[in-house]
């Protein structure tokens, strides 16, 4: 099976803890923006102020990433060359073409989406009075305690229709990010096939092709084990070390031998 056509095949979901690793700054930030992007997700429905809060928080965090770079841009230039690399294995063996012509439609779509956004990604959170206040206090350790911020402190006592009506048009001004990260990690974690791997005394190493740019790598144990997996590399080799808690916050390399499940996600 070619690597697309795992992306395409799909499989049975196990029990499973995947660990992931980027292997450039690029799929970091989309890991990062996921990861925000879920607890903001998480937090928005609840009724309690403590997780408007995190919803708050989670969209300050994207806020601040999304200013380091010119995101709109790289975003853009990833979304046409993953549409030429999926457009050109279009014919190869073993591709579901249904699914291929689908995840290609989903791309055209963020990149109208983005193409479409006026100005930079998050721009109208940037200006927004109560969201800078808190932004501007939020690196004091406490900072946004309601003596610091009685405009914060008033809106979290807002009933929670007013705070939900709020946080969820914030998130529809970066809605056009939100699916872009979702649909171009999505293409990076499927275009690898599993190898099943196994770490001598809890350790393994492997080199990567420098012609075969990776973006992403993932292990994948049972979530039974009593260990996890620590992750460490680049472009041209990464290792696994498979850690075990001895208590106190302490953990060791395993000496036992681990299987577990790899993939090495290029496209």
């Amino acid at each position: 099976m070619t690597p697309m056509a795992a992306t395409l095949s799909g499989g049975p979901v196990s029990e499973q803890i995947i660990y992931e690793h980027p292997v450039n700054e690029k799929t970091r930030t989309l890991l990062r923006l996921e990861h925000l992007f879920d607890q903001v997700s998480f937090h928005i429905p609840i009724r309690d102020a403590w997780n408007s809060r995190a919803a708050v928080g989670g969209i300050l965090d994207i806020i601040s990433i999304v200013n380091r770079t010119d995101l709109k841009a790289e975003l853009l230039k990833d979304i046409e060359r993953h549409m030429a690399t999926l457009g050109r294995i279009a014919g190869s063996p073993g591709i579901d073409v249904k699914r291929l012509d689908q995840v290609l439609a989903r791309l055209g779509q963020c990149r109208e989406l983005l193409a479409r956004h006026p100005g930079n990604l998050a721009q109208s959170l940037r200006d927004h009075d109560l969201l800078k206040a808190v932004q501007q206090r939020s690196p004091i350790p406490g900072g946004s305690c309601a003596f610091d911020l009685p405009q914060y402190h008033f809106w979290l006592e807002r009933p929670h229709g007013h705070r939900l009506e709020d946080l969820q048009g914030w998130m529809q001004d970066i809605s056009a990010l939100e699916h872009t990260v979702r649909i171009l990690l999505m293409v990076i974690r499927g275009s690898a096939d599993d190898s099943r791997e196994s770490a001598p005394q809890g350790f393994f190493q492997m080199s990567l092709d420098p012609q075969v740019p990776v973006h992403l790598v993932r292990v994948a144990v049972p979530a039974g084990l009593d260990l996890f997996a620590e992750i460490s590399g680049g472009k041209h080799r990464f290792s696994v070390r498979f850690m075990e808690s001895k208590g106190a916050g302490r953990s060791v390399q395993t000496r036992s031998d681990i299987p577990f499940t790899l993939a090495c996600c290029a496209i």
